[in-house]
């Protein structure tokens, strides 16, 4: 059985928020925390605005926001270099570095669905030297344009049509690419690894066989314990890196044991039914057997 581990990235695989980080590093807090994006007038967005929850809200603002300092960032002369630069001072810790290569090395198919970008997740992983380790990265996309500035882009497009699901932001729904993901092969077994609560909704798609690892003291870990019951998946939370490594080394190396003994059942079932039919005599129909010929004295 193929395990896929998913990650979010903001708060899960490094400490902090990528966006915040970079608005902090150039001095620009100030002029995140007042600017107020223009919501697109459509009615998707009413609708959006009208059914989503509080937390939904604020991280499509953010998306718009994170574009517009992007915006601001080139206005004030700053290269897509300069903001390379500056991720690459994001600490990861040491345990997580470890988690993720030791995933890998087991076998494991990582993943990544984040509503940070592209350019700050590859950015980031690159400079750890752990990007190879992931098989797909699904976040909103980010380009640098023919002017040199870096613009981010949703990752479901939102204007044209609605995703349907008022859990998570327009630009992003996470329960729908873990679908996606899951329609590939109904063998695979999720580990999703995560904080936020945006983390939420894939958590409720998740099977009985699969696994989520929330954040303890988090957005995810709170809606969870809010009502348990609605939480298919088996849950292991952890607080730091090191509780995360060994939680999730110990879950990887019980499912290897758990499918190699699977196989191994399965070896013994397949070999006792060939054994038995090789050793199986069709019964000869009647008065096809001759008769002795008995022998003279």
């Amino acid at each position: 059985m193929d395990v896929v581990i998913i990650f979010d990235f903001d708060k899960t695989i490094i400490e902090c928020d990528s966006d915040e980080w970079v608005v902090e590093n150039f001095g620009l807090t100030q002029l995140f925390s007042a600017l107020l994006p223009t919501v697109p007038n459509n009615s998707l967005m009413v609708s959006f605005l009208s059914s989503s929850d509080l937390s939904s809200i604020t991280m499509y603002m953010i998306l718009l926001k994170q574009d517009r300092m992007m915006e601001e960032l080139h206005l004030q002369g700053k290269t897509a270099q300069d903001i390379t630069d500056c991720l690459r001072k994001i600490p990861l810790s040491l345990n997580i570095i470890s988690a993720i290569h030791s995933a890998y090395a087991s076998g494991c198919d990582l993943r990544i669905v984040s509503d940070a970008n592209m350019f700050f997740v590859e950015a980031v992983l690159r400079h750890h030297g752990i990007l190879h380790c992931f098989s797909e990265i699904n976040t909103n996309s980010a380009v640098v344009n023919e002017d040199g500035r870096l613009q981010i882009l949703p990752y479901h497009e939102y204007r044209s049509s609605s995703h349907g699901c008022n859990l998570c932001p327009p630009n992003l729904c996470k329960g729908l690419v873990i679908e996606g993901i899951r329609a590939s092969s109904t063998e695979k077994r999720f580990i999703y690894v995560g904080d936020g609560k945006n983390d939420y909704c894939p958590t409720l798609k998740l099977t009985p066989k699969d696994c989520v690892m929330p954040r303890k003291n988090f957005e995810l870990w709170n809606s969870i314990s809010t009502n348990p019951k609605l939480i298919k998946a088996n849950v292991q939370e952890w607080k730091n890196g090191e509780e995360l490594e060994i939680a999730l080394t110990n879950l990887i190396r019980t499912n290897c044991e758990n499918y190699k003994d699977s196989q191994k059942n399965r070896f013994f079932e397949d070999f006792l039914v060939s054994d038995c039919k090789s050793q199986t005599s069709p019964i000869a129909p009647p008065g096809s057997i001759e008769k002795a010929v008995q022998v003279p004295h």
